[in-house]
């Protein structure tokens, strides 16, 4: 199976290499079927998602409290929690988002103990990596894709090891090209991208394919700008496709 390109035109033969590392390292969860459901959620539990702007969404980290809308943003957490809650209400989840925006994967790490083990999270959601590759375009910042690799691998395997119950939950990273997107990033963003899905097969992560999510949503008629107008951060539309891409695949 290959990994889908970036909205647009059609690949480059450099596109389709990275393609083709893609598809060696693909997991067999990159479809919409359930690699596996989160184990019986007890009352109370925490569900937490992390990430850059694209999590943050404009949080108010004034207000740490779990299930508050200014804490969760305005994008794909605050509506994924807003159904998980409306339709589990018994279950009294506590649910958070402590994404920041620029962060890159060793922000997450830098900030993990905090913001991350010791909230206890039993659903762990992490969407990183387009900051990785475009603070390198912008000379902000020297990561290659394994730097990348490596380090998301090593913070998934802190996870587990002082959270060996949590289930985590990884995204798919992904651009449109339109906006800041442009023919620069590829094909490395597409190594990158096939890097994170080996990276959450490796973990036991399910696994949120928001790439091919928006992908179908182009290819079904829409420009690239209406679910991201640059590029990078979703439109409301945008953000309400990732949650429902999210809920499909989480199970809650």
């Amino acid at each position: 199976m290959n990994l889908p390109s970036a909205s647009g035109p059609r690949p480059s033969r450099r596109d389709s290499l990275a393609l083709a590392i893609g598809a060696m390292v693909a997991p067999a969860f990159l479809s919409d079927s359930v690699a596996g459901l989160p184990p019986a959620i007890a009352p109370g539990s925490v569900v937490l998602f992390q990430g850059d702007s694209i999590t943050d969404a404009g949080r108010d980290r004034n207000q740490p409290a779990a299930n508050n809308a200014m804490a969760l943003g305005r994008g794909y957490p605050l509506l994924a929690a807003a159904g998980i809650l409306e339709e589990h209400p018994k279950l009294q989840l506590k649910v958070l988002n402590r994404g920041i925006s620029g962060n890159k994967v060793p922000d997450l790490e830098a900030r993990w103990q905090q913001d991350c083990l010791d909230l206890k999270p039993a659903v762990l959601s992490i969407l990183i990596g387009v900051n990785d590759i475009w603070h390198k375009l912008n000379g902000k910042y020297d990561g290659t894709p394994e730097v990348y690799r490596d380090g998301f691998a090593a913070l998934l395997k802190r996870t587990r090891t002082a959270l060996p119950e949590v289930t985590l939950v990884v995204g798919e990273p992904f651009v449109l090209r339109c906006g800041a997107v442009n023919d620069s990033w590829f094909p490395e963003f597409e190594t990158r991208r096939a890097f994170a899905a080996q990276v959450a097969r490796e973990a036991g992560a399910l696994w949120v394919p928001f790439q091919r999510k928006f992908d179908e949503a182009v290819a079904a008629g829409t420009e690239p700008a209406y679910w991201a107008p640059d590029g990078v951060h979703p439109s409301p539309a945008g953000h309400a496709l990732m949650a429902r891409a999210w809920r499909s695949v989480v199970g809650i």
